[in-house]
């Protein structure tokens, strides 16, 4: 588990990029313990109650703290036959912890978790928890359109040592609002791991809606909710029917800064795939209210947020990431390599964000 108390300077030997403006995560406490969240949340229903404010207050002091900041929806390293690349997974981890990034998500779906088999998926989970040992959080992408599978790989992450997991909707299928409920309900009795629910409507064919989330809140092990709609009155929304002390989460780079800076408590970021110190620092200072500097962070790193879904993620960030020197040329069809029509846009919004190369050309 991770110890916020441990050093995480420390530096490494892989070639690529020079490590620049050193910076350490934001400050992060374990997840609630089992039975405190109910209790709490059933509290805080009472909107006009002063045990409510004095729930809140507790919150706001950081004694019940959840994962915050920037946290990078890790690429999963691969050769260029598509088989994973363990050693270029730790070098990027490392590389990551140096330039200040505040948890990762391991096998998300910048992580290629679609084509990936369950046993490499618990694989590349394990992997992870063990190249950070506990210098920052670790969040599993356990989601799936099955229920089983999804509890399976849920069992897999926690047993890994995962700090949470993190469960997009089923996609392709369709369920129902009452379906949502019952299958992230089912997940969270089955397994006793602070579990994040992730909306992202655009990929899944399948909308999360704030009602439903307020009914999923109170549920014992759900700890937040990665919201990717872009729609900030999404989060306003959830934040009312929910509590403050609910976590939110931003999916969407683009409006992770507004996201913030209206009480979200860290993005869910591809970008900073590319551009971790800047991505950590806009995070800080948003969650701290200063809008001037995050929002001045956040223009230049306005075209990664753009170029980088110029094609479907990860594509464009995985090549991205290799043009850094961290990774090889490795991805997993039916994607493809980044078409070399864009290259020139993706490395303009690297130059725009101060993202140094080791490559001038693939």
């Amino acid at each position: 588990m991770y110890d916020k108390d441990q050093g995480i300077n420390q530096k490494s030997n892989h070639a690529g990029p020079e490590i620049k403006n050193n910076t350490e995560p934001l400050q992060y406490s374990p997840p609630w313990t089992p039975g405190l969240a109910e209790f709490f949340r059933s509290h805080i229903a009472c909107q006009d109650d002063l045990l409510h404010v004095t729930i809140l207050n507790l919150f706001d002091v950081g004694a019940l703290r959840m994962i915050q900041g920037s946290i990078v929806a890790l690429v999963t390293p691969m050769h260029p036959d598509g088989s994973l690349d363990e050693a270029s997974l730790g070098r990027l981890i490392e590389y990551h912890i140096e330039q200040g990034t505040d948890g990762l998500v391991a096998v998300g779906t910048t992580g290629e978790s679609a084509t990936l088999d369950e046993d490499e998926h618990c694989e590349v989970i394990g992997q992870v928890v063990e190249k950070v040992a506990g210098r920052v959080p670790v969040i599993a992408g356990t989601g799936a359109n099955s229920t089983r599978e999804a509890i399976s790989l849920t069992r897999c992450a926690k047993e890994s040592g995962a700090d949470a997991c993190l469960l997009v909707t089923p996609y392709y299928n369709k369920p129902t609002q009452e379906g949502l409920y019952l299958h992230y309900k089912a997940i969270a009795e089955a397994v006793d791991i602070p579990q994040i629910l992730y909306n992202v409507p655009g990929r899944t064919a399948c909308d999360l809606l704030p009602e439903t989330v307020a009914r999923l809140a109170p549920i014992e092990n759900i700890a937040g909710i990665k919201e990717a709609t872009g729609n900030l009155e999404r989060l306003r929304r959830i934040r009312e029917l929910c509590g403050t002390a609910f976590p939110l989460y931003s999916g969407d780079d683009a409006t992770a800064c507004e996201f913030c800076l209206a009480g979200g408590v860290g993005v869910i970021s591809v970008t900073a795939n590319v551009a971790p110190a800047r991505m950590h620092r806009m995070c800080a200072a948003a969650i701290a209210g200063d809008r001037e500097t995050a929002m001045e962070i956040d223009r230049s790193l306005a075209g990664l947020h753009q170029q980088l879904f110029v094609e479907s993620n990860p594509i464009p960030a995985k090549w991205a990431v290799h043009e850094m020197g961290l990774i090889d040329r490795g991805i997993r069809l039916p994607l493809t390599w980044l078409r070399q029509d864009f290259h020139a846009l993706v490395r303009e919004a690297m130059r725009q964000a101060q993202v140094s190369t080791a490559r001038q050309s693939n």
